[in-house]
């Protein structure tokens, strides 16, 4: 008996170490490599209840705090930059106003939209923030454990519930309708085999966060004041008050959580942990079928990264199918010079990262003209980030061109030679280009979007662009989705009230089915997103660049012809029987082993 006892603690003590060992290695999910992700900003996705729109008290002690009496919902088709009648009397420009819109995009507006994005060919959602919190942008959170009322159908009702709540006891937790609501919309994505990935944001909260407002009530009685990095407290025996405490970049709004030498500290962790479960597995029965497909983590390298080690611990734990990616970006924002995301690519912390320096070469060489690489330099430039993400990392990174922190791709093509997000809007820059692109920075989009289509590394399509979306950085990447079923405003309005054409906004059908053809053209050819890729050729002087990807004896060769006019070029070594153009649908023409290229033209030949 007492053998079998040994016997059995040892067995015990193996399998806990073996189950540690696994969650400190645990492959990145496989269908991560084959998913196209679509960015989802809520707030101004699609307003599918006009019910739960948010009033002035959603807003309260949120910036810009000033709201004029006659506030309003926005109108969702109006010229962006015009001021509504309570913009006016509120005072100020277009970029003192901004922060007081709402738009009301919602849940049931997602819900709504789902066949849209399965017929665009999209198999993962990344959304922005969802949890609750008072601004448009949701990077403030009052709360973890609740989505954001005004995103479900019962906020008043949401309210009541949450209020009865202890938010540090998880047994108390309640599930508002619009936690009912996001459950909904897992399950209606699983149904279509769409993944969903949320952000996490972890570095800090709001100031209407339930904890920091117990720190600002009860000051250093409050047994969440290790959370926060508080300065001085303040002194009820005199009028001033003296309360100061650290903020995410000097922003007060946004109070940083304390760290140690592991990262967050430990309670906040803990919390971090019971958020994770919730949502990764909502009904606690150990199957995560009906939770969230992942997380993705901002401003990630502000954390320790040996707290993301013990994060990817516990959600390896709970799916060892999730993804978990993170927003590794600037390390010098002032030198233009991006990280190398490497140290947290190993397999003990982030499966991929927003890979913004896979956006800034393709800018570089595609849209750039005084700034512009050559098709050589393109190629060393990808040759580096695969040789810095060994083991074949690159595969789970997520290749992006534009998202809510920078102008969008179109925009970008109109002003040239500017820095990644740098001086990218009106305010920012005067001599920033508002306007719609052309026909010739169309041919320039549908280009970047083969590229990104045919490289290793999870696609992402920030919403709209398909549809034909322009704007600069933030605020103005984040307008109201362009739906083909609204009539909108034509764009008259300069925010600086500088001259600029009138603009005609409308869902672009054509570009849509574009990106429905190469995003359909990735998903049918497991080769585009398992490959091996070998760049075979450039040429500097044309701007021509050929790769092949290769999967055992699948092939396709890729040739990207980055020049405004018509090129020829001599392919015969490299064809090989690959005749035709998946994009076109047609056979290539070749005359004496010479193949035309038109401007801006991308071939994936089969």
């Amino acid at each position: 008996m007492k053998n079998s006892l040994i016997i059995l603690v040892s067995l015990f003590l193996l399998i806990s170490c073996t189950k540690e060992v696994t969650n400190k290695n645990t492959p990145s999910p496989e269908w991560v490599k084959s998913a196209v992700f679509y960015q989802i900003f809520p707030e101004r996705f699609n307003n599918g209840d006009k019910n739960n729109d948010p009033e002035l008290k959603d807003m309260e002690n949120c910036w810009p705090y000033k709201y004029s009496a006659d506030w309003k919902i926005h109108p969702w088709t109006s010229d962006w930059y015009k001021l509504q009648p309570w913009e006016v009397s509120r005072g100020g420009d277009f970029y003192n106003n901004f922060g007081i819109r709402r738009y009301g995009g919602d849940l049931q507006g997602v819900i709504d939209k789902l066949d849209y994005l399965s017929d665009l060919g999209i198999t993962a959602i990344y959304f922005n923030p969802l949890f609750e919190s008072p601004s448009l942008h949701k990077y403030d959170a009052s709360s973890y454990h609740h989505i954001d009322d005004n995103f479900g159908p019962d906020p008043d009702g949401d309210k009541k519930l949450v209020a009865s709540e202890t938010p540090g006891n998880p047994l108390t937790w309640e599930w508002t309708s619009a936690d009912k609501m996001f459950l909904t919309v897992i399950e209606e994505c699983h149904k279509r085999n769409i993944k969903v990935i949320i952000d996490g944001v972890f570095n800090h909260t709001g100031n209407n966060f339930w904890a920091f407002k117990d720190v600002i009530k009860n000051g250093e009685s409050s047994k969440y004041k290790e959370w926060y990095n508080v300065k001085k407290y303040d002194d009820p025996a005199t009028e001033e008050n003296e309360f100061d405490y650290d903020g995410w970049n000097g922003v007060h709004d946004l109070p940083e959580i304390k760290e140690d030498e592991n990262g967050l500290v430990a309670d906040f962790a803990e919390h971090v942990h019971a958020i994770s479960k919730r949502w990764m597995d909502p009904n606690n029965d150990g199957d995560p079928g009906d939770g969230i497909d992942g997380w993705r983590l901002d401003v990630a390298e502000m954390v320790n990264i040996e707290y993301w080690k013990l994060f990817r611990r516990q959600v390896k734990e709970i799916n060892p199918d999730a993804y978990i990616t993170g927003e590794i970006w600037w390390e010098q924002w002032n030198e233009n010079k991006m990280f190398n995301a490497a140290p947290w690519l190993k397999g003990d912390a982030f499966d991929g990262i927003m890979n913004y320096r896979y956006a800034a070469a393709t800018k570089n060489f595609i849209i750039d003209n005084k700034n512009k690489i050559s098709a050589e330099e393109f190629v060393n430039r990808f040759k580096q980030i695969y040789s810095d993400y060994k083991p074949d990392a690159y595969y789970f990174v997520q290749n992006l061109n534009c998202s809510h922190d920078v102008d969008r791709l179109a925009s970008q093509i109109i002003n040239p030679d500017i820095w990644y997000d740098h001086t990218a809007n009106p305010q920012q820059n005067k001599n920033y280009d508002v306007r719609k692109p052309n026909a010739e920075e169309r041919a320039k989009q549908k280009l970047i979007i083969g590229i990104q289509m045919t490289l290793p590394g999870a696609p992402v399509i920030y919403y709209g662009d398909e549809a034909g979306m322009w704007g600069g950085d933030d605020p103005d990447c984040r307008k109201p989705m362009v739906w083909s079923e609204f009539d909108y405003e034509t764009e008259t309005t300069h925010p600086m009230n500088l001259k600029r054409p009138a603009d005609e906004v409308k869902f672009d059908e054509e570009l849509f089915n574009y990106y429905k053809k190469i995003i359909g053209i990735r998903n049918n050819n497991e080769v585009l997103s398992k490959g091996k890729i070998n760049f075979l050729f450039t040429d500097n002087e044309n701007d021509i660049v050929v790769y092949e990807r290769v999967l055992d004896d699948e092939r396709i060769l890729v040739v990207i012809n980055n020049n405004s006019e018509k090129v020829k070029v001599d392919l015969s070594k490299y064809t090989n029987g690959l005749t035709k153009d998946l994009i076109t649908d047609g056979e290539l023409k070749i005359i004496d082993s010479i193949i035309e290229l038109d401007a801006y033209q991308i071939l994936v030949l089969k």
